[in-house]
């Protein structure tokens, strides 16, 4: 019998946790640790941000799906890592807390998935934060809650008579999920044009991109009706559409109530004021340490990287080559750790050789480099994949360094976006798709990706996809009946 434990119980860790419950032998054991006992389908959040959802739409208990399944949760901070054991045992195990006690237990394992999802670095930008300056989030369900609660006063202000000034975007130069914050504030947008108000309402976008449509993947080249257009000017026209004005090439470094301090790539350095302001901080480990047997803190890199992200098969050195000589080769196969081959990391959780859009910086230093997305599908992608690979690992006695079953690189499998607005059968939304994630001017000179695979197109039948996806994949994340069936 194989012991897997999986740490995370987001939409990479959940995904990766039932499918290894039902692809390997019913002798073995799957183990979950969280410190949060819901899941969260964090795509909606942009709805529960808005007032057309609540809380209580996205999320459900875990122990929904985890009693069907008989997956054991442990409710728990997962603290540090041993991977060679301790001075009692050569066996992995991880140190975790229980939420409720705070009492310790050291869990061994045979297979360790990490899949912890991000910190929410808001210290990274001086200010930033619900808890600071008063600018929202829209990250957690908790977040987006209080964000429509805010909106909502704005809204009331602007039936008064009281123009307002709306900041939605990334709260720090090496920020990611610019496609969450593109899809709020055209929500924002348009629920303020539905209520016939948008004459009273300054709506702005404020990013770290070199340009509206990079999304922190360089931008693509997408196929719409025999003709090949950017995401720039498909973005840029529903902003133009929805009057929101953009405002590109910025390092958020400081937040104070009321306004916002950034660098534009040109040295100047400029205020923002706001009445309401939605800014998406970056993303960090949560905080993970790796020990080794004598009980000393893992430093080296093996384990995990200086901003705590798991180390695995990248092809790290890629990072100081010149961005033209980058490519998918460069991206991690296995997700596998080098050192410790029964370590596998998922999502935000693994450490990316570099980011996907050009990295670049302002005069004083400060970045300008969106991280590389790796939420939702793509997460679920890859928690499918290690989960299929380990279970495979598992089930048929193969060696650690031997072939995986599936290649779980991002540089080999498609993602979808679908930037909505509105809600139910009423809106509209841009949906593209890419192949691959990961641009590769190697295999594809033209455009980057392959043109044949990588379309876009606005309209209402992406809006009425993205609604419908809820329920499915909600249905999906519960274990019910045919689940398996559903594609990630």
């Amino acid at each position: 019998m194989a012991r897997v434990v999986v740490i995370g119980a987001g939409i990479s860790g959940h995904t990766a946790a039932i499918n290894l419950k039902h692809k390997l032998k019913k002798s073995n054991e799957v183990i979950v640790i969280s410190p949060n006992s819901l899941y969260q389908w964090i795509p909606s959040n942009i709805w529960v941000g808005t007032g057309h959802m609540t809380a209580e739409q996205v999320i459900f208990p875990l122990s929904i799906p985890y009693k069907k399944l008989k997956i054991d949760f442990r409710h728990a901070y997962a603290r540090s890592i041993h991977p060679d054991g301790d001075s009692k045992s050569d066996k992995g195990f991880v140190r975790i807390e229980y939420v409720d006690s705070g009492k310790f237990e050291d869990l061994q394992y045979d297979y360790l998935i990490n899949s912890t999802g991000p910190k929410l670095n808001f210290d990274a930008t001086e200010g930033l934060g619900p808890n600071k300056s008063g600018t929202l989030s829209i990250c957690t369900y908790e977040h987006a809650t209080q964000a429509w609660g805010e909106l909502q006063k704005i809204i009331d202000k602007m039936k008064k008579g009281q123009k307002q000034k709306i900041v939605i975007g990334l709260g720090n130069g090496g920020a990611t999920c610019q496609g969450a914050a593109v899809e709020y504030v055209l929500n924002v947008a348009n629920l303020i044009k539905s209520k016939g108000l948008e004459n009273m309402a300054d709506i702005n976008y404020i990013t770290n991109e070199f340009m509206v449509g990079d999304l922190g993947m360089g931008g693509a080249y997408v196929r719409n009706n025999g003709y090949v257009a950017h995401t720039k000017n498909i973005i840029e026209s529903l902003f133009t559409e929805f009057g929101i004005k953009w405002h590109t090439k910025n390092s958020v470094y400081k937040v104070e109530p009321g306004k916002i301090f950034y660098e534009h790539i040109d040295g100047e350095e400029k205020v923002l004021e706001y009445d309401f302001s939605m800014l998406i901080p970056p993303f960090s480990g949560v905080g993970l340490k790796g020990i080794d047997k004598q009980g000393n803190e893992i430093t080296d890199g093996s384990l995990f990287k200086p901003n705590g992200l798991m180390t695995v098969d990248a092809d790290y050195s890629s990072a100081s080559k010149p961005y033209h000589e980058w490519s998918g080769e460069d991206w991690p196969s296995r997700l596998q750790n080098p050192t410790w081959k029964n370590i596998f990391a998922t999502g935000i959780a693994f450490a990316p050789p570099h980011s996907i859009s050009k990295p670049r910086t302002t005069p004083s230093g400060r970045p300008l480099t969106p991280a590389p997305p790796r939420t939702g599908m793509p997460s679920a992608v890859m928690g499918n994949a290690v989960a299929t690979n380990v279970a495979d690992l598992i089930n048929n006695n193969k060696p650690l360094d031997g072939k995986l079953k599936i290649n779980a690189s991002m540089a080999r499998f498609a993602s979808i976006c679908v930037v909505s607005m509105g809600y139910g059968f009423r809106g509209i939304a841009g949906t593209m798709s890419v192949y691959p994630t990961i641009p590769d001017f190697k295999k594809y000179p033209d455009f980057g990706r392959d043109i044949e695979y990588t379309m876009g197109e606005p309209g209402i039948a992406g809006h009425w996809f993205k609604w419908v996806m809820h329920y499915v994949f909600m249905y999906k994340a519960k274990a019910n009946p045919g689940w398996y069936l559903i594609p990630d």
